[in-house]
C-alpha cells in the first residue's frame, strides 16, 4: 500500500467521520427542538387553564367548556406532528407497513413461481 493510497484512505476515513458527527448533531437539534417545543406547550397550557380555572371561580363560570382546551387542543395537535416527525412515527405507511408489504410482495412472486415449477 502506497503513501498516496494510505492518505486517500485516511481522507475517506476523515470526511465519513465528519458526515457521521454532523448528522448526530442535526439529530441531536432536533431531538432538542421537539423537547423544548414540548416543554413549551406545558407550560403555557398550564398557565392558560389556571388562569381560567381561578377565573371560573369567580364568575361562576362552567371550567368544563371547549374554549378552556381549545389552545391544548389544537397546539397539541402540532405537537403531535412534531413529534411523529422528529421520532419518525408513521402509524399509517411507516417501516413495519411497507417490510410487510414488501414481504407480500415477495411470497406472492415465490408461490407465482413455484406454479412453474
Amino acid at each position: 500500500m502506497g503513501v498516496n493510497q494510505i492518505t486517500n484512505n485516511y481522507i475517506v476515513m476523515e470526511n465519513y467521520d465528519q458526515d457521521k458527527l454532523r448528522r448526530a448533531r442535526r439529530r441531536v437539534d432536533e431531538l432538542k427542538g421537539f423537547y423544548i417545543h414540548f416543554v413549551i406547550y406545558l407550560a403555557v397550557n398550564a398557565f392558560i387553564m389556571v388562569n381560567i380555572f381561578i377565573r371560573s371561580l369567580e364568575d361562576g363560570e362552567s371550567f368544563w367548556r371547549f374554549g378552556t382546551f381549545a389552545t391544548a387542543f389544537f397546539w397539541g395537535i402540532g405537537v403531535a406532528f412534531h413529534a411523529s416527525k422528529v421520532f419518525n412515527l408513521n402509524p399509517f405507511l411507516g417501516k413495519k407497513w411497507e417490510e410487510r408489504q414488501i414481504q407480500k410482495y415477495i411470497d406472492k412472486d415465490k408461490e407465482e413461481a413455484e406454479k412453474y415449477q
